[in-house]
């Protein structure tokens, strides 16, 4: 749900994530990953969650190991939880289908808001080379925020701060749309409307409620 405890009514910018908000959620895919290797449902995400700041996935997402460190980390943590898996296969999950009733609503904010990826996403800048859809979405930003590139990542609050300034915006100035409640909280917490992207349709129409225009 969006919070609109603002000082002011000013929007300047919306801010989308990557993952799970413009493309299809990979978690659909862990769960069918989960399914046909007999793990426990929920186990992916759960490992990510564990020590979510300095485990394998974070440590990837702020390029502070390679990939290969990172196949081995998290396959030992897996390990370390009483399950098996391979890394390369988890990692190969991520690629999901761009959202096209997102990526018309971004066109539409483009006409009236300064507009900000932020994402922990380590594969989107190879994504966005040459002309691919992907790509044509990256054009439409004006800033791109990776946690690969600036060596932060969701939820830690400098990864907004980066953000905002790169934007030139105060935090209260910006609406903020996360598939992840833990990604949502800190940019709460600095003033930003937030809105967790659960559903489509409905994070469409909680963002349309907030900036007071059509989308579709």
């Amino acid at each position: 749900m969006s919070d609109s405890t603002q000082p002011d009514g000013t929007i300047r910018a919306v801010l989308f994530d990557f993952g799970g908000v413009l493309t299809t959620s990979p978690f659909d895919a862990f769960s069918r990953y989960e399914a046909e290797h007999g793990l426990p449902d929920g186990f992916i995400r759960s490992l990510n969650a564990t020590d979510h700041h300095e485990n394998a996935w974070a440590r990837l997402e702020r390029s502070e190991i390679t990939l290969g460190r990172f196949i081995e980390l998290f396959e030992a943590e897996a390990e370390a939880a009483g399950q098996r898996l391979d890394g390369a296969a988890v990692i190969s999950l991520l690629r999901g289908e761009i959202r096209p009733a997102m990526v018309r609503a971004v066109e539409r904010c483009k006409e009236r808001y300064l507009l900000g990826l932020l994402t922990n996403n380590f594969l989107l800048e190879e994504a966005g080379r040459g002309d691919g859809p992907v790509a044509e979405v990256l054009g439409l930003f004006d800033a791109v925020v990776e946690s690969s590139r600036v060596g932060v990542r969701k939820p830690e609050r400098r990864f907004f701060e980066i953000a905002c300034e790169a934007l030139g915006i105060e935090p209260h100035e910006a609406v903020f749309l996360d598939d992840l409640g833990v990604n949502l909280k800190p940019a709460r917490a600095m003033g930003m409307r937030t809105i967790k992207v659960a559903g489509e349709s409905e994070a469409l129409a909680e963002l349309e409620a907030v900036l007071g225009i059509p989308l579709s």
